[in-house]
């Protein structure tokens, strides 16, 4: 028999016999019968070239060379079951649906995910939708924005204005110059500024010259751009602002009501991969900037 040509599927027949020394059980083991159980062994004699058992009356013995090669073969198929129960349990990818609004705060945590987590694979889909129905959307976890309290927490919203560092620099110098920037709205009308003047004891200036965005990410973009002044939650400004793309003009944060929270397909009976994600994301030690609470 030509030496590329290793009967692989007798190795566990002649495992398997060599700890039973007994054909009826070895063949009872591997559901076959022993005629088959013998032609496997048989054929890897041949293979071998040397005999592995020798047959007595009262049964089988192995042969010295058959008796030195046990050892190795059976950790050698040990290694293989370990290998293929690995491969057979590997993850799969989570899928994640999340609000482009959120992505200021997502991205890096993450990246970081991806570095604390190498095995982990998250497949991230983006929407202006904010919420999910998990019975028609192929996804096993979602990040939802909104009043709603299923899920789990990952932040409040808490609005807080910012302007790019040249702007604050001039607010700095003219305070009453504020009245003449743009003021960016994340929405199409002016809820969440008007939120915050509210909040504060002082008058608020007459909003002259307005821009509407439809999400707040692209407000954030803008008032990087120093466009203008925007009001942005402040754990999606957290790494702009660490980095200095940003500036706080107050470090007073007035809350929406509304939050940013995980939601997953099967709470409470999650896969091992879906629960190692989630409990990542909301790691208080994940993304020193922007952390879930």
């Amino acid at each position: 028999m030509p030496r590329h040509s290793l009967p692989l599927n007798a190795l566990e027949a002649f495992i398997v016999t060599a700890r039973h020394l007994n054909l009826t059980h070895a063949a009872k083991e591997l559901y076959l019968t022993q005629g088959a159980v013998s032609r496997k062994i048989a054929s890897l004699e041949n293979w071998f070239g040397f005999a592995l058992f020798e047959r007595h009356a009262r049964g089988l013995h192995l042969t010295p060379r058959g008796k030195a090669l046990l050892p190795e073969l059976e950790q050698a198929f040990r290694q293989v079951h370990i290998v293929a129960e690995q491969a057979r349990q590997k993850p799969q990818s989570v899928r994640l649906k999340a609000p482009t609004c959120a992505m200021r705060w997502l991205l890096p945590n993450l990246l970081a995910i991806e570095h604390h987590h190498p095995d982990l694979d998250v497949v991230l889909t983006t929407t202006t939708d904010h919420g999910i129905n998990f019975h028609a959307e192929p996804f096993d976890a979602a990040i939802e924005y909104g009043k709603a309290e299923r899920g789990e927490l990952l932040f409040d919203e808490c609005l807080t204005p910012v302007v790019s560092p040249v702007l604050a620099k001039q607010l700095a110098a003219q305070p009453e110059s504020l009245s003449r920037l743009t003021f960016l709205h994340p929405t199409r009308d002016k809820t969440d500024w008007l939120l915050w003047w509210n909040s504060q004891p002082r008058p608020w200036p007459v909003m002259r010259k307005n821009q509407h965005f439809d999400t707040m990410d692209l407000a954030i973009s803008a008032a990087i751009q120093g466009f203008g002044v925007a009001i942005a939650d402040e754990h999606l400004v957290a790494a702009d602002i660490n980095a200095g793309r940003l500036v706080r003009l107050s470090e007073q944060a007035v809350p929406t009501g509304a939050a940013y929270r995980l939601v997953l397909r099967k709470p409470g009976s999650e896969a091992g991969n879906l629960n190692d994600f989630r409990q990542a994301l909301l790691s208080p030690d994940l993304h020193g900037v922007s952390s879930p609470v």
